[in-house]
């Protein structure tokens, strides 16, 4: 319950400078003039909590196209700059932000909103899904062989500038975009939030370097590094695109042959093939962690958006007080990858709070694995296990960008 003192409404240009700082201080910083999520903003879908005439909560929302299973474009509602001004915390700003969000984003037609969450206690509580996506933290030598069985072509792989590398980089990754789970569309400022290059945001490193693949092309910067025995750099890659099996392999080779490195850190899908592809997997080191978590806005529109890998019938009954047009019984009816969603009155097979819906929609979570972790009821003996597979994709979903 929001405390009653607190209002909350759609931001004007005049309120940029307090909303800049409100969320700086939230996240114990300090305002940067012009900086970077001040390019994508979009004033219509941005809010802020009041108490009184101060200003004291910020969130905004991004449109975006998200591919989900199938290949399928879905209009999303992507949820940024969410922060509360110290000293206001447990007053119900984060309820009051969600709903008010979430009703928006339904009313604008998107059947799902994304996130990144700084906190990992905070989003299950408003509907949103942990663990959507994954993402691999790789780190690994340099100079390891590839298996026998790996070929890499004579393409030839040319660093550039970014001016020289922007076209053909925007082309090759709206059309790689198109066919993975999880990735997002690019307007044009989004671009240069992804792949800012102030020196704030290098971290020590050096600039980006940009290199092309007639079929692809990687990102990265370079943390200098050595001892007596020579330089041994670091290679910390920000993003590798490819459009071809041949060209992940063409590229991998040439950041793992670049003279004077040492290591290779990446933060990767968590089904990415080069532990499969080097002749000692065991030298990747690999931690895994969650990336999008996912809320499903209309559960009628989005479960009838998406591709499934086999058919299905089953009757799911979703709980969600936030957003109540999506509770009740729904029969999902996939065949030949296509599904029909209708509302039902007949017994429940299976139970679902819309959270594990989220979890399990890009077929990053298995249905049976939340069962097991009780957030899903089977009432249907086989249900669970045949719903887990047909949310599956060809590959795990992956978002290789924060927003």
């Amino acid at each position: 319950m929001a405390d009653s003192a607190l209002s909350i409404r759609t931001i004007t240009e005049s309120d940029l400078p307090d909303f800049h700082r409100v969320f700086a201080w939230s996240f114990l910083d300090e305002p940067v003039a012009d900086h970077r999520w001040l390019k994508v903003l979009e004033l219509e879908r941005a809010h802020a909590v009041f108490d009184g005439d101060e200003m004291i909560g910020t969130g905004g929302v991004l449109t975006r196209q998200l591919t989900v299973p199938g290949g399928v474009q879905a209009d999303v509602g992507a949820v940024t700059v969410v922060g509360v001004k110290p000293g206001n915390r447990r007053r119900g700003m984060a309820s009051l932000l969600m709903r008010t969000q979430l009703h928006s984003i339904h009313d604008a037609g998107e059947s799902l909103a994304i996130l990144w969450a700084s906190e990992g206690s905070i989003y299950r509580r408003f509907g949103y899904g942990e663990y959507a996506s994954s993402l691999s933290m790789l780190k690994m030598p340099t100079r390891m062989p590839f298996h026998p069985g790996v070929t890499v072509s004579p393409a030839r792989i040319r660093q550039v500038t970014r001016d020289e590398a922007m076209p053909f980089m925007r082309e090759v990754h709206d059309r790689v975009r198109r066919a993975r789970t999880g990735w997002l569309s690019r307007v044009e400022k989004s671009w240069d939030v992804h792949l800012s290059d102030a020196e704030r945001d290098r971290g020590g490193l050096t600039s980006y370097r940009y290199c092309l693949h007639p079929e692809g092309y990687v990102v990265f910067r370079v943390k200098h590094g050595g001892d007596n025995g020579g330089p041994s750099h670091e290679l910390h890659v920000r993003e590798l695109v490819c459009e071809t099996e041949q060209a992940h392999a063409d590229l991998y080779r040439f950041l793992l042959d670049l003279d004077l490195a040492g290591s290779i850190s990446f933060f990767t899908a968590a089904d990415d093939p080069i532990l499969h592809m080097v002749d000692n997997p065991r030298k990747v080191r690999r931690e895994l962690t969650d990336a999008l978590w996912l809320r499903v806005v209309d559960v009628e529109k989005a479960l009838r958006l998406r591709r499934y890998s086999s058919d299905v019938d089953s009757v799911l009954e979703v709980e969600d007080p936030l957003c109540p047009w999506n509770s009740g019984r729904w029969r999902l009816t996939a065949k030949g990858g296509e599904a029909v969603v209708t509302r039902t009155e007949d017994p429940a097979d299976v139970s679902v709070d819309v959270a594990a819906l989220g979890s399990a929609y890009l077929g990053g979570t298995r249905l049976s694995v939340l069962r097991r972790a009780h957030r899903v009821v089977e009432h249907t003996a086989g249900h669970v296990d045949a719903l887990s597979l047909a949310f599956l994709d060809a590959r795990e979903p992956h978002c290789p960008e924060v927003f």
